[in-house]
């Protein structure tokens, strides 16, 4: 990959493993907050270089649309090559690539990454910034990598995660609670601007909707978690509800309970009114469309699409559940319902649809709240000074704990190379 911009010695080098190939949650978040925290104007905070490392399956045939969006945006990147799944040999690939990149810190997303860093011993000679964006529960095997994670998390210098619903749990299964930190998710500043109405009508003509009656919007991975049978469900009720109402449905993504979602619709008599959208690029062009969005999520962190919808103005239901009731409050900047209640969110979906001085009331309110709260520059800010802290630290004291066994160092392991390594660093913050 093409290299960023070279490190000087004021400026402090993260290396950050991720398992990812499209643009999407916490690889966006990844890219935003490399390319801000590399130029941020904090006089008081170092800038950030941000090396990403990626796992590769072969064969290797096309492009990794994040790993290109990486280099657009000149952040410097590599590819750690397995042979294949459960590929052991990618530890001296993940020792060599950090004793190669000499960072500061040691940061890493997801169940694979947080899995590897402990297994490798990378965490035992750099401070370790894991990033937690909760479980997705849909088959045995993912329950399974979701216990491992928990064992893996345990051994970090700082877990970050984005709800206090999601640290309370990480704290029940034994991380550290000292060592968990709640940063939200933020939203990037193009979202505040309107998308234009030449592409909304684009996209109208694409999924085949014409330009009258209500349209309700929902998007993202399409996995049991999420709730979109649900939503399908709390649709049919609105429909029972106000036969008069002229409605659509449209769901944006894609995702192993697609058949599930189409099935309900179908034996609810609704599959006529359920636009499946696919991936949209553009959120706001699905935005746009729509007169509210639905969040029927059975768990949720601090949902990007929350957030993005905050900022381009639509008003939202959503389940009141884990990260969301920290983000918006119920009717002053959403409408939050029980997550499951498939009544409560056709209920609510109805309350907005009929209600216009609510509706615009309640989308204003969050816009004023993004705006203010839920900035990149906000959270670049917040993982910086994170940063900063952990780096104080030496790793054996940022991640021991006396309950984990075979895991302390000895304090000669800090002396002479590694410990000048850290003295730099320590001294860039």
């Amino acid at each position: 990959m093409t290299a960023g911009p070279q490190s000087s010695d004021s400026r402090v080098k993260i290396l950050a493993i991720i398992e990812a190939s499209k643009v999407t949650g916490p690889a966006k978040n990844l890219l935003t907050f490399a390319t801000e925290a590399a130029n941020h104007a904090c006089r008081d905070l170092p800038k950030i270089n941000t090396t990403i490392a990626t796992f590769r399956r072969g064969p290797y045939s096309g492009e990794n649309d994040f790993l290109a969006a990486a280099a657009r945006a000149g952040i410097d990147s590599e590819y750690l090559d397995e042979r294949r799944r459960f590929d052991f040999g990618v530890l001296a690939m993940l020792r060599d690539c950090v004793r190669r990149r000499d960072p500061a810190i040691i940061q890493t997303h997801s169940v694979k990454a947080h899995f590897l860093a402990r297994l490798s011993g990378i965490c035992r000679e750099r401070p370790w910034v894991a990033f937690h964006h909760g479980y997705t529960t849909t088959d045995l095997k993912m329950r399974a990598y979701n216990k491992l994670d928990r064992w893996s998390l345990r051994a970090a210098s700082r877990v970050i995660t984005v709800s206090q619903e999601f640290a309370r749990d990480l704290a029940k299964s034994g991380v550290n609670r000292e060592r968990i930190t709640v940063v939200h998710n933020a939203v990037e500043k193009e979202l505040f601007e309107q998308a234009d109405k030449e592409r909304a009508d684009s996209i109208r003509a694409q999924l085949g909707i014409g330009n009258n009656g209500s349209i309700i919007v929902a998007a993202g991975r399409f996995s049991r978690e999420k709730g979109f049978v649900d939503l399908v469900a709390a649709f049919a009720e609105l429909l029972r509800m106000h036969p008069d109402v002229d409605c659509k449905l449209v769901l944006a993504g894609d995702g192993p309970e697609r058949g599930n979602i189409a099935t309900a619709a179908r034996s609810l008599g609704v599959d006529d009114r359920v636009v499946f959208a696919g991936y949209i690029e553009d959120i706001r062009a699905l935005f746009s469309i729509g007169d509210v969005l639905a969040i029927p999520s059975h768990s949720e962190g601090s949902p990007n699409v929350l957030l993005e919808a905050m900022a381009f103005g639509i008003p939202v239901v959503a389940a009141n559940v884990g990260g969301i009731p920290e983000i918006v409050e119920d009717e002053a900047s959403a409408i939050l319902v029980k997550p499951g209640d498939r009544s409560a969110m056709a209920h609510g979906l109805a309350k907005v649809l009929t209600d216009g001085a609510l509706s615009a009331r309640i989308a204003a309110a969050a816009r004023e709240k993004a705006t203010t709260h839920h900035t990149i520059e906000a959270r670049t800010r917040s993982l910086i000074q994170i940063y900063k802290e952990v780096i104080s630290l030496r790793p054996v004291r940022a991640y021991e704990d006396p309950e984990l066994a075979g895991v302390a160092i000895p304090e000669t392991l800090f002396k002479g190379q590694t410990e000048a390594k850290g003295e730099r660093a320590r001294q860039a913050f």
